[in-house]
């Protein structure tokens, strides 16, 4: 089974992907809202379903490491990668370019909430650093809240909540 995303409302729609062909196109109606909108199948517009996944960890550890969302009543655990440089962490939403965006209906959390820089120090080593975006409920460190011009250096497994929805730092090689 595959899911596809209504562009208004962002509701998941499931449907069998075995019963077309790559290059088809399916016109869907939103349960949720009744949008109407279609889909060519091919591998960039059609995703694995997320919520059902058994994510593994190791498999998003890149060279930066990553961050895993805690399950709660706003959201599922994700899995998200980190990149070099700046990483923009809030909650996903259309028309908002962020790098880490969180799947969530956690509205305590800003669209652009908090960013971890991921930077290699002269001697090579991975150095985490986070600040707040900054946000209207602040971002918590180890349940600790950082100042508007904080900048804090993370280590594996920090804790950060921000809004109601915690995530944990897995750091990279």
């Amino acid at each position: 089974m595959k899911r596809v995303r209504c562009p208004k409302c962002e509701n998941f729609l499931t449907f069998d992907e075995t019963k077309y062909t790559e290059g088809q196109s399916l016109v869907f109606i939103c349960d949720h809202c009744k949008k109407q909108f279609s889909i060519r199948l091919g591998k960039s517009k059609v995703q694995a379903p997320r919520k059902e996944e058994k994510l593994d960890e190791k498999e998003f550890q890149n060279a930066f490491g990553s961050i895993t969302v805690i399950e709660n009543v706003f959201g599922f655990k994700q899995v998200l990668p980190l990149q070099e440089g700046d990483n923009v962490i809030g909650r996903r939403c259309i028309g908002t370019e962020i790098n880490v965006p969180i799947e969530t209906s956690d509205m305590s959390m800003d669209r652009r909430h908090c960013i971890i820089n991921v930077k290699r120090n002269k001697q090579g080593e991975i150095v985490y650093t986070l600040r707040d975006a900054p946000s209207l409920t602040g971002t918590f460190l180890n349940n600790e809240i950082l100042g508007d011009r904080d900048r804090v250096r993370i280590e594996d497994g920090a804790i950060v909540t921000i809004g109601a929805t915690t995530f944990i730092l897995r750091a990279g090689e």
